[in-house]
């Protein structure tokens, strides 16, 4: 059995080892805009102070003010612009870094700053289908009091001089993605996936035994008994809030803690396979395979991470 904690969200970015990266920013009085290609799949956009119109792949104007969050999926383009959209503006770079000629620390000043998520093939396989196009996260609301915060300690680095301020940015990068997510998790119009999954208190619990025990030879009874449903509309509400059914996403859970293991242990094939529940070796190889693209050995070999 392997044991893990009952917040599954901490579960999640512990064994999938999502990493959010603070790419570049940038402060400037209107009017100003900053146009550019989206080469992530996931990008983020925060504005620390003043306010920002954004623009993206034809979707209507996102209006952000300051402490508010956006979070793209699989755009292509996004524009930028403070100030009125009438007359000419300054144009401004998309920012690698923090490139002090851009800067303006002018109180009225606009700050911007933007990242991207990274993550493995099976975290992008868990997290990707269940993000809107366009995720507005509003400073003011009250599930995003953290994240105020967080955006918060970025401006006061992005504004300083301190030793360091590098080291802490990465920090508040991974800390923006986590606040993000869970400011965006009790959204009603989110489409089928992982963050819909984690809001629903119903299904939680069995979610929960998955998680919890994932080596385990799960019964459909069992699962809908812990979320007090029958088995039909157990099956029927996992698969409209999570777009998988319960044994898809309890495969997908398994490939990401072997993943994890591969990454960080020296655990053999198969202890492995025993531990996660598979009947022999080859089978979970072959179902490794089948999510990850490539035989367990051969992840190892790539994504080792260097032993203490």
């Amino acid at each position: 059995m392997v044991t893990l904690s009952e917040d599954y969200l901490a579960d999640v970015f512990r064994h999938v080892e999502i990493r959010g990266v603070i790419s570049g920013g940038f402060a400037a009085s209107a009017p100003w805009v900053c146009c550019g290609e989206v080469t992530d799949a996931v990008k983020i956009v925060a504005v620390l102070r003043g306010r920002a119109h954004l623009h993206t792949d034809g979707a209507a104007p996102t209006h952000l003010r300051e402490g508010d969050v956006a979070i793209l999926s699989h755009r292509s383009r996004l524009a930028l612009r403070g100030g009125s959209p009438l007359g000419a503006a300054r144009e401004i770079p998309p920012p690698v870094g923090w490139s002090r000629s851009l800067l303006d620390t002018a109180e009225q000043a606009d700050t911007v700053v933007g990242g991207h998520v990274q993550l493995g093939p099976t975290g992008r396989e868990l997290l990707y289908p269940g993000l809107l196009p366009v995720n507005h996260i509003h400073g003011a609301a009250p599930a995003a009091r953290r994240l105020r915060a967080v955006l918060g300690l970025l401006l006061e680095e992005a504004s300083g001089s301190e030793a360091g301020s590098g080291f802490a940015v990465a920090q508040y990068a991974q800390l923006l993605v986590l606040e993000s997510l869970r400011a965006s998790a009790g959204r009603t119009d989110l489409p089928p996936g992982w963050l819909r999954l984690l809001a629903d208190e119903q299904l939680r619990p069995a979610v929960r035994l998955m998680h919890n025990d994932p080596g385990r030879s799960w019964q459909l009874e069992q699962l809908a008994r812990a979320a007090t449903m029958s088995r039909t509309r157990f099956a029927e509400s996992f698969r409209r809030t999570s777009g998988v059914t319960p044994f898809a996403y309890l495969h997908r859970w398994r490939i990401v803690l072997a993943e994890h293991a591969l990454r960080h242990s020296n655990t053999s094939v198969t202890v492995l396979s025993a531990r996660l529940g598979y009947a022999s070796p080859s089978s979970f190889s072959t179902a490794f395979r089948r999510t990850a693209g490539v035989p367990p050995s051969v992840y190892r070999r790539a994504h080792a991470a260097p032993m203490s």
